[in-house]
């Protein structure tokens, strides 16, 4: 079982043809709603992959009933949800220019509390509102098979925070402009970030991934395809199949960040974090194609 904590989020994607200053207006051109959240979009991967996955997450009064709800229970994904009647469910408004320039506003909605933490071995935390809440979990309740996913909200951590949870942490998942506000928050450099934890996955779009473990780096080709959601929707599903393929699979890393790399180029195919989700016989299909390599099936649960 893989927990993934942190948020559960309606996308609202917003196209406008500039993106403006303070004061000003434009028009909008298109209005797409998208199921999103950094752990309910890994959630999603992993139980369509076949792996088995618990969301443990903060909703407002309106989320139970709702299409989003009965979406994930389609899925088969296992929720510990903390309900937090009084508020609205997390909201993500994302304006986008068409290229790879956006601006995006977060109604965060209310966060996981210390008790909701998981216990089981393996869990990843896509850190959401309140991070300080989740960092003293990872640190006072360590265990093994921790990973950190910082995501967007990386803005609200402080140094003292990202020291204590990377200090515990695994395995670190960032994108190369996650890594950059990493440093930067903390204080030191991108090797000093890569020796404090013993694996780290930056992840650089069409520039493929690189893994950083026991001193050695793997750089891992991206698999080509035509983009047609620019707002970064395949980190999630990387890392839902990296989680898959090793903590279900049994695959190296090396594979493991490869079965990844083949997950998301599915999700950066259409529009939405949800929409296109690879199932493992797909996944295995175009794999083979593009890294040469035989999968096996997963094993029943």
């Amino acid at each position: 079982m893989i927990s993934v904590v942190g948020h559960t989020t309606t996308d609202h994607l917003f196209t406008v043809p500039e993106l403006i200053a303070k004061n000003h207006s434009t028009f909008i051109t298109a209005h797409q709603i998208f199921y999103g959240g950094g752990a309910a979009n890994i959630a999603a991967g992993i139980a369509v992959l076949g792996g088995e996955a618990e969301l443990v997450t903060a909703v407002g009064g309106d989320f139970a009933g709702s299409e989003y709800d009965h979406w994930l229970t389609k899925l088969g994904v296992l929720r510990r949800f903390i309900v937090k009647p009084e508020m609205h469910s997390s909201t993500c408004y994302l304006f986008n220019d068409g290229t790879d320039d956006q601006v995006t506003y977060f109604e965060w909605g209310g966060p996981p509390r210390r008790s909701t933490m998981p216990r089981h071995r393996c869990w990843t935390a896509c850190i959401s509102h309140r991070a300080n809440r989740i960092s003293v979990c990872v640190w006072r309740r360590r265990r093994p098979g921790v990973s950190f996913d910082p995501g967007q909200d990386l803005v609200r951590f402080s140094r003292d925070q990202i020291a204590q949870i990377l200090k515990r942490t695994d395995l670190l998942f960032v994108n190369r402009h996650e890594a950059e506000g990493i440093c930067a928050i903390g204080g030191f450099s991108r090797e000093a970030l890569i020796a404090m934890v013993p694996r780290v996955i930056i992840t650089m779009s069409g520039d493929g991934s690189l893994l950083y473990q026991d001193g050695e780096e793997v750089q891992v080709p991206a698999v080509p395809v035509t983009l047609a959601d620019p707002t970064g929707a395949g980190g999630d599903a990387f890392r839902a199949g990296f989680l898959t393929a090793e903590k279900r699979g049994g695959y190296d890393p090396v594979t493991a960040v490869e079965i990844g790399t083949t997950a998301a180029s599915f999700v950066v195919e259409k529009a939405g974090c949800q929409t296109n989700l690879p199932d493992w016989e797909r996944m295995a299909a175009r794999y083979r194609t593009h890294f040469g390599g035989e999968l096996s099936s997963l094993p029943a649960p």
